[in-house]
């Protein structure tokens, strides 16, 4: 498998013309991408790189990638009630769809999932 290094990286954008700051995570052993549909997709002995530039950071994965059924238990999402999802998007300023994920990826706590959105909106 070809393997491009954060040097080698820092010189393909440097010819480019982009000037980024490049660092290389070695500690990873595994990435999960967890998809809308019914299968994820995990990344096994991953290289993975970060650019940092123009105030964004890109996420370089390159590994061994599989796609895999997911367990039964992620395919039964927390049911979340309409009026938590309308509270949480209410008291964070945010659409339906926003309030409705950060929900589900707090298990329902709302105090936890407006947390989890001022707390994005103030990174993004």
């Amino acid at each position: 498998m070809f393997k491009l290094g954060p040097k080698e990286f820092k010189k393909a954008l440097k010819r480019l013309g982009i000037h980024a700051e490049v660092e290389e995570i070695s500690d990873v052993e595994r990435v999960i991408i967890e998809r809308s549909g019914p299968k994820d997709l995990i990344v096994e002995n991953p290289q993975v790189t970060l650019l940092s530039f123009g105030g964004q950071t890109l996420i370089y994965i390159a590994g061994e990638v599989q796609e895999v059924e997911k367990p039964k238990e992620k395919e039964e999402a927390v049911q979340v009630p309409e009026e938590d999802v309308q509270l949480v998007a209410s008291e964070a300023g945010v659409s339906l769809e926003e309030a409705r994920a950060a929900l589900i990826a707090t298990g329902g706590d709302i105090a936890q999932a407006i947390l989890l959105l001022e707390e994005s909106k103030k990174k993004g």
